[in-house]
């Protein structure tokens, strides 16, 4: 009996302590803490599918907040709004694909896997051997970025990271500056992970297994990377931006390494 009560007791300050980390050093570069704790919900708290998707949303819904107070002056509203007007209804059939076709964690992880490699590869190419004009934002006309915002709303809304995180890579690789791409990628994000949870427990409603967050892991790392990503979002003006653009590609490229292993 102590022994399950001091498991009770340390999977949430796990949870805590690893929602700062992660909103420390993904908060800068526009994308969401849950990216990286999907290995430690799987591998170390045990969070059971598809849960672990619903408390990712959940993750974020709660860090959210923190970075954006510190970025709201350098928000678009523009851009936000045409993100969101992809990710939302993306966000959304990505929650019912993740119960009824992708519930187990081996092509869960394969799924993460081949989004994160193709995305973080080309970001490192891109930032590494820049094309000409490079350094000049590289516009997409609304109807196109509407339609890219709502596929990777999907395949944020199977991973659990609300497509915000996905949209920060390509934007960025396609020219535009990071200091541009976060606060509306981390808007974008905060937004549709808040459409995400509601279409979970919607979806719970009908569904077998274990469909809605795991409430009170999701809440301790959320309250970490509130704190986490506010101070991330300090930090960022004081790191120049190819290192941030190689940390984001990085991320993603390690991150799928991760999940590859794990899968085979």
């Amino acid at each position: 009996m102590e022994h399950c009560d001091d498991a009770a007791v340390a999977a949430p300050l796990i949870a805590l302590c690893c929602g700062f980390v992660v909103a420390l050093i993904t908060t800068p570069v526009g994308v969401s803490g849950a990216v990286l704790l999907l290995p430690v919900q799987l591998d170390v708290l045990k969070v059971p599918n598809p849960s672990i998707t619903p408390t990712n949303l959940l993750y974020n819904v709660v860090a959210g907040p923190g970075a954006l107070v510190r970025l709201r002056a350098r928000l678009r509203g523009s851009l936000v709004g045409r993100l969101l007007a992809g990710t939302l209804p993306g966000v959304v059939l990505g929650a019912c694909i993740r119960v009824w076709l992708v519930p187990d964690p081996r092509t869960f992880r394969l799924v993460a896997a081949a989004v994160l490699l193709g995305l973080g590869t080309w970001l490192v190419e891109r930032t590494l051997r820049p094309v000409a004009g490079h350094g000049a934002a590289a516009p997409i006309r609304t109807p196109a970025l509407v339609c890219l915002a709502f596929a990777v709303g999907t395949l944020g809304g199977i991973y659990g990271i609300g497509g915000g995180s996905i949209l920060a890579p390509i934007l960025v690789g396609r020219g535009m500056a990071v200091a541009e791409v976060a606060p509306a990628a981390l808007a974008s994000t905060f937004v549709t992970s808040v459409a995400g949870v509601a279409s979970f427990a919607v979806i719970a409603v009908g569904a077998d297994g274990s469909v809605t967050p795991d409430w009170t892991l999701g809440l301790a790392a959320g309250l970490g990377g509130l704190v986490g990503g506010y101070w991330g979002a300090r930090l960022a003006p004081r790191v120049p931006e190819v290192p941030l653009r190689l940390l984001l590609g990085g991320v993603c490229i390690a991150l799928a390494a991760a999940y590859v292993i794990a899968a085979l």
